[in-house]
């Protein structure tokens, strides 16, 4: 295992790169379900070795070289995804809409006296928060490039959740590093809302998403807070095999759950401590597919489209019933309540159901829980393209999203290994109690991330 090692980050150069094409300024309204997403941030970290040591020949690479394909190709990637170069500003209603104004996205070029091996990714409180994915001051990006000791780079982002999903933005990364490689882009984005436009009248919709998301003044008012030093966030990564075996134990009586519902069951089984409260766990569910239901010009479309199309149903269960069900049981709970938003109808209905109460703020309920219902949600990084993101010097090692929010609800997010052998990596954000309980409990399913794991040199 190569050593862990605590470093500093020192900033070298800080300049806004704008769309490469001058733009007309104007206005990109928000849709219904983009309203739904309260402002916060969300990181996403990218490693190269030094391509040297990787083997990435004939042409020779300086880090000043390699920032500059990075630049030139994010100007280019912004012509396509001019949201992303604009700013997100209040209208007179209080609702945010995108100025697209080229304003630019703040590009940060950094020095880490530190070896890829030597990082902890395992724990990236320590190695990556503020390090090595760079706080957002403005706008609705920001990227930061570091230099590392051994000639390796990590490309770091940090997005507006209230302008893209992981979907949105996976897109956005792959178009990048095409335009890098001077290719043509495999998917042109779509900003069309008109898919997104409520149906009339607006009252219509299934009264059971009151029961899945509520106006911001329905909110309790909180007498107490959580101690946010007893968050943490942690990275691990789960062999394939794992993934198979707790299927099968939930797949014992002629059932046939995903591996994410098993999953989720699994995690939900483990992190149930408290006998005497209620625990739920939510899991978001990507509404393109299910919005299309069949349609191919709608699927068209909504496969290229830029936005946040995501809907969080979750489950309620006491924890001695956690503990007591097998693995089984409580993956049908799981898929029972997912049963409920992956269909054409509940996405339509929520459209509906936020345009019956705007201009007011609303969220999902399940960020909406306090000390005495502890909740996890659960999302899935499956579509996380590591191993597509690669700007000329080989693929990335090593790919997360990075997500320390704020919120009072755990979040969890399992993607594939950039290995490409069925492994997981799971990135876990929760309080350190139930990490605690992870670890205790099932390290044989969640071993700590490690250099070894990665093959890092």
């Amino acid at each position: 295992m190569g050593a862990k090692k605590d470093f500093k980050v020192k900033l070298i150069k800080t300049e806004v790169v704008a769309a490469m094409l001058p733009m007309q300024e104007h206005w990109l309204s928000q849709s219904n379900l983009d309203l739904l997403l309260p402002p916060v941030d969300v990181g996403v970290l990218l490693c190269y070795q030094n391509p040297i040591t990787s083997g990435i020949l004939p042409k020779i690479w300086s880090f000043d070289s390699m920032v500059n394909i990075l630049k030139v190709s994010l100007g280019e990637t912004l012509v396509s995804y001019y949201a992303i170069a604009g700013e997100l500003v209040q209208n007179l209603a209080g609702e945010p809409e995108i100025l697209c104004n080229n304003a630019g996205v703040n590009f940060i070029e950094a020095w880490a006296d530190v070896e890829l091996k030597e990082i902890n990714f395992y724990n990236p409180d320590e190695s990556i928060e503020a390090k090595l994915v760079p706080k957002k001051k403005h706008g609705v990006l920001a990227v930061q490039v570091t230099e590392l000791k051994c000639g390796g780079v990590v490309v770091g982002c940090t997005f507006d959740h209230r302008v893209a999903d992981a979907y949105s933005f996976n897109m956005f990364l792959v178009s990048w590093a095409e335009l890098a490689l001077s290719k043509p882009l495999s998917q042109l984005p779509s900003f069309q809302r008109s898919f997104l436009s409520p149906r009339r009248p607006a009252s219509f919709y299934d009264p059971v998403i009151d029961t899945m998301y509520l106006p911001i003044s329905a909110l309790k008012q909180e007498t107490t807070n959580i101690d946010h030093d007893q968050v943490i966030s942690r990275i691990y990564y789960v062999k394939a095999e794992e993934i198979r075996r707790l299927q099968s134990l939930a797949n014992c009586n002629n059932t046939k759950f995903t591996k994410l519902e098993t999953f989720s069951a699994f995690l939900w089984k483990t992190i149930a401590i408290d006998t005497n409260k209620n625990f739920r766990l939510g899991i978001v569910v990507n509404g393109r597919s299910r919005l299309s239901d069949g349609d191919e010009e709608q699927a068209k479309i909504l496969k290229g489209y830029f936005g946040n199309v995501l809907s969080i149903p979750f489950g309620e269960k006491r924890v001695e019933e956690l503990k007591e069900k097998s693995l089984s049981c409580v993956a049908r709970a799981v898929h029972e309540f997912l049963e409920r938003a992956v269909n054409k109808e509940h996405f339509l209905g929520l459209i509906n159901w936020v345009e019956n109460h705007r201009p007011e703020p609303a969220l999902a309920r399940i960020y909406a829980t306090d000390e005495d219902t502890p909740a996890l949600v659960v999302s899935s990084g499956q579509q996380f393209p590591v191993r597509k993101i690669e700007f000329g010097w080989g693929e990335a090692v090593f790919g997360s999203y990075h997500f320390p929010w704020e919120g009072k609800s755990g979040y969890v997010m399992p993607m594939l290994s950039p290995k490409g052998n069925g492994d997981w990596i799971v990135y876990m954000h929760m309080l350190k109690g139930q990490i605690d309980l992870v670890e205790a409990i099932a390290s044989n399913v969640f071993k700590p991330l490690t250099a070894d794991y990665l093959n890092l040199k």
